[in-house]
């Protein structure tokens, strides 16, 4: 039944395409205009019944967001009341989708540094220079606003998400190498990324860096230690169990008693710096109870782990919509040349990641997970601290546009060198023959 609706939809969508040129060759906006939605809505569903492209239907979701966004833009950016680039409102689904992106990580990813110290290393090292300062050298070559500059900086200054994983996996690469590079780098971003934006977009923008740096804890560190709390539990002594389950019930406790005085009692005895600390603080209780009760949600679900990827898609679709609604003008402005700037941005990327991998002795599967760790950004982390700013329409628009272009090539990528098998997989077929 699925594959019919899917099939269908795809011959609708040619019939849209042909609705769509009628209504372009006749002048008619209406017509073009819905037809291109439907078109994309239609694609976006029906490419899951061709062979060849089925893995590139996230990549059709967020062109849906895009089309959707740039041709009604006024849809997405209120409904009734609800204001949809409303901060704390970008920063739970955002920290939804870094939860999602936990899921798919554990505790024991961590392991992987003994045997993958070196490439870790030069993957850090690569990752947090070539990307932030390519976008600092796109940024002088293309003369974009400042604020638009700003979130050039920004997504290069990010770490790698989940996507580097995902690629990494389908060009079969090296994914114990890849999964402890995206741990690391997402570690070591609430300092790395506030220091980056400081040195290359302070002028541009004002970057406070402690601000910057609680941020990013609480867009995810915060909700990857929910994940790994759940991670945790699952391979827990009983001892351990009950341990994690008092502290949470603390936790609980805690957080329970800020509206009743607490958090009032710390407003007028801290310091700006130290409230600051305290708010980082209320997050992380928040995040060990979200994680010992999703838990709870997993030993009476198993299957529950399947579908939370699905609600960091979704995540990523919604803030690729509100943001490129937002920054709807600014894109009819910049839109290509922002487009020019990812293409380079990501394909700078891949090229030095490997080659420089090469340069420092990694094998040829190595090299090719670098390169993925290196051009593929985390778009969510870029978009909630633009949200954050409350900057989507500007600093968040860079996100907006590279994330879709880097889904697409990271799987064109990662398919053709799925196709190539590297020297050292060739000698270890030989030798299992």
């Amino acid at each position: 039944m699925i594959k019919l609706l899917q099939r269908f939809c795809l011959y609708i969508s040619g019939l849209a395409l042909l609705v769509l040129l009628f209504g372009i060759i006749n002048l008619n906006t209406a017509l073009w205009q819905a037809a291109a939605v439907c078109l994309a809505v239609c694609f976006a569903i029906g490419i899951a019944s061709l062979h060849s492209l089925k893995n590139y239907q996230y990549t059709a979701w967020i062109i849906v967001a895009v089309v959707a966004a740039m041709i009604y833009p006024h849809a997405f950016l209120k409904w009734g009341s609800v204001d949809l680039r409303n901060k704390w409102l970008i920063l739970i689904i955002v920290q939804m989708v870094m939860f999602g992106m936990g899921i798919q990580m554990s505790i024991r990813d961590f392991s992987g540094l003994a045997s993958t110290g070196k490439g870790v290393l030069i993957g850090l090292a690569c990752h947090f220079s070539i990307m932030p300062l390519m976008g600092f050298l796109l940024t002088r070559i293309f003369h974009f606003e400042p604020e638009i500059a700003a979130g050039i900086i920004l997504i290069g200054s990010c770490s790698s998400g989940l996507a580097s994983n995902v690629m990494v996996y389908l060009a079969r690469a090296n994914l114990v190498l890849s999964v402890t590079v995206t741990a690391m780098a997402t570690l070591a971003a609430p300092f790395l990324t506030p220091l980056l934006m400081h040195l290359l977009a302070g002028t541009l923008i004002e970057v406070k860096f402690v601000s910057m740096m609680m941020e990013i804890i609480k867009i995810v560190i915060v909700p990857i230690g929910a994940a790994f709390v759940h991670d945790y539990l699952k391979h827990a002594s009983a001892k351990g169990k009950r341990n994690t389950y008092s502290i949470a019930a603390l936790c609980v406790v805690w957080l329970a008693l800020q509206p009743f005085g607490a958090w009032q009692w710390l407003s007028l005895n801290l310091s700006a710096p130290a409230l600051q600390s305290a708010e980082v603080f209320n997050f992380l209780t928040g995040a060990f109870i979200v994680g010992a009760v999703y838990h709870q949600l997993y030993l009476n679900y198993r299957r529950v782990d399947e579908y939370i990827p699905y609600l960091s898609m979704f995540g990523i679709v919604y803030f690729t919509t509100v943001t490129t609604a937002a920054g709807h003008d600014n894109l009819l402005h910049v839109g290509l040349l922002l487009f020019l700037a990812s293409v380079i941005h990501n394909g700078a990327g891949y090229f030095f990641g490997y080659w420089l991998s090469r340069l420092f002795k990694l094998d040829k599967n190595s090299a090719r997970t670098i390169a993925f760790e290196v051009g593929l950004q985390n778009g969510g982390m870029a978009s909630g601290l633009a949200g954050n700013m409350g900057k989507l329409a500007t600093v968040g628009l860079a996100a907006a546009v590279f994330s879709p272009w880097m889904n697409i090539s990271g799987s064109i990528l990662a398919n053709y060198w799925r196709r190539q098998p590297t020297g050292e997989e060739i000698a270890e077929n030989k030798a299992g023959v």
